[in-house]
């Protein structure tokens, strides 16, 4: 009796570690704004090749745009240091999840499917998938519902593409420069992005006159910021900042400093982010 009692009592024991193991590795994990700090940096994973939200100065050659401004404000306002992990659309969540990034601020729409397995910020950018085609080719999106049309990777573009034009072939590419070469060379007959991109990548063309941005809009869009399942005090921190940023006026200056005041419609810029 003696021994079982013993035996009993060892697992009991036992059983109370690996509880309260699991609850401090459960309590490390959700706390991931304290290791952030601790750690003195942020990683935030962002475009290199999505221009205005982020990619390579031809000068400095480093990374900037409207997501690295918006990124940059959020670790100043943590006191912590910031370090840019560059992505692509397809593998922006993947470097949330393994850990290679804190959070993503990388033009991410917010979608239910999306939302399943990421949380999202209070959007901070609201935007619309357009058609940009050759200037001469028509001018409604359902000329385009047999076509060849190209999309970037991994995106909501691509996936409302196969919704709403089922019939069409659609292309996908790593990013949207390699999109533009296809529609240049002809791979295709249209290409898909955020208005917002497409507008400031016609805007960089040197052929630009060849192109035209059609007026209708296949999606309307929300866009926030990426962050980890259970981290509420991260997801709030990040809140804060984007509702500290709209109040100061200093979201408008940096939306104008990459967009300018004047852009084509739709007007992308959202004012519904309020602090948690």
């Amino acid at each position: 009796m003696a021994q079982t009692l013993r035996t009993l009592k060892r697992t009991a024991v036992a059983l109370s570690v690996l509880a309260t193991a699991g609850l401090a590795a459960q309590t490390a994990r959700a706390d991931q704004l304290a290791n952030i700090k601790a750690a003195g940096v942020i990683k935030v994973a962002t475009f290199d090749a999505n221009p205005p939200f982020g990619s390579v100065d031809g000068k400095t050659h480093e990374l900037v745009g409207y997501d690295i401004d918006f990124a940059n404000a959020l670790a100043k306002s943590l006191g912590v240091k910031l370090e840019l992990v560059a992505t692509n659309p397809a593998n922006r969540i993947p470097l949330l999840q393994s850990g290679k990034a804190d959070v993503i601020v990388a033009d991410i729409t917010i979608t239910p499917e999306r939302a399943q397995v990421i949380d999202f910020s209070t959007p901070y950018f609201v935007t619309g998938q357009q058609f940009l085609v050759a200037a001469k080719a028509g001018d409604q999106l359902e000329d385009y519902q047999h076509a060849r049309i190209g999309a970037v990777k991994g995106t909501t573009g691509e996936q409302a593409l196969h919704q709403r034009f089922p019939q069409s072939r659609v292309l996908a590419y790593d990013d949207i420069p390699l999109a533009l070469t296809a529609l240049r060379n002809g791979n295709v007959q249209a290409i898909t992005q955020d208005s917002t991109i497409l507008a400031g990548l016609l805007a960089g063309a040197p052929d630009k006159a060849s192109f035209k941005i059609l007026p209708d809009l296949l999606s309307k869009e929300e866009i926030g910021v990426g962050v980890k399942k259970g981290e509420p005090a991260l997801l709030n921190a990040v809140n804060a900042e984007l509702g500290r940023l709209e109040k100061s006026g200093e979201a408008a200056k940096i939306y104008d400093r990459w967009f300018g005041p004047h852009t084509p419609t739709p007007q992308p810029r959202s004012f519904t982010i309020a602090a948690n």
